[in-house]
């Protein structure tokens, strides 16, 4: 607990509260006893400190606003929030849940970034939270600029191509290896035909996000 407290530059004055919010449901009887309602407030906390830092950072209409706070607070950006600060080593795990790769899982990771954000506001108030969360916020410039890429890649790489109306892209699954609890899928993914990124991952749908990633960061696009 003291390594991850000078990760995240916040001490707990009831590590009780962190303690819960690293637990997963595969580790205790009963999702009562889980990180699950944490998750559930930090959720919640995450969206107000997000929704008013970008209302009074960026002078933009109300649908760019609800579009980029959607990109901040999506699952697969927690994700990455999460990898900054190791948080998967942390986390309490089932032995189930343990040997089929949940220490990396992404929804474990962006679950528990929540409700370390809601023990965190729980211990310290609002103000510990907004520190906490806007640690991980993109610079003005990034925010203000095209390269908000932040996680939701297949949709950001369509509306990249559909700049050009007869283009067309398309994912295909070209390999599928590992036992059948642990399978590992490569996906390409084609404009007009020709492969323009490859991407692998534990499901097809994390496969082609990751194949639409590298498409992205070959076209010049930030993507981390």
């Amino acid at each position: 607990m003291n390594a991850l407290e000078n990760k995240i530059g916040y001490k707990f004055k009831d590590r009780s509260l962190l303690d819960k919010a690293l637990t997963h449901s595969s580790f205790v009887n009963g999702k009562q006893n889980s990180n699950e309602r944490l998750e559930f407030l930090g959720d919640s906390v995450l969206s107000l400190v997000v929704s008013k830092y970008l209302f009074s950072l960026l002078d933009v209409p109300e649908g760019m606003l609800t579009k980029i706070r959607a990109k901040l607070v999506c699952e697969d950006t927690l994700f990455i929030f999460a990898n900054r600060i190791s948080l998967g080593q942390y986390i309490k795990l089932g032995k189930g849940e343990e040997s089929t790769g949940g220490r990396s899982r992404r929804s474990i990771l962006a679950d528990a970034f929540e409700a370390l954000i809601a023990a965190i506001f729980l211990d310290g108030g609002i103000e510990s939270a907004k520190e906490f969360i806007l640690r991980f916020m993109p610079s003005t410039e990034l925010l203000k600029s095209s390269k908000l890429i932040f996680g939701d890649f297949k949709t950001s790489l369509q509306e990249v191509i559909q700049q050009n109306p007869e283009e067309h892209i398309e994912y295909r699954i070209v390999s599928e290896t590992g036992a059948a609890h642990s399978r590992t899928f490569t996906a390409n993914v084609l404009l007009n035909g020709q492969v323009i990124g490859t991407g692998s991952g534990r499901s097809k749908k994390e496969a082609e996000k990751e194949a639409a990633k590298e498409a992205l960061s070959l076209m010049g696009y930030e993507t981390d």
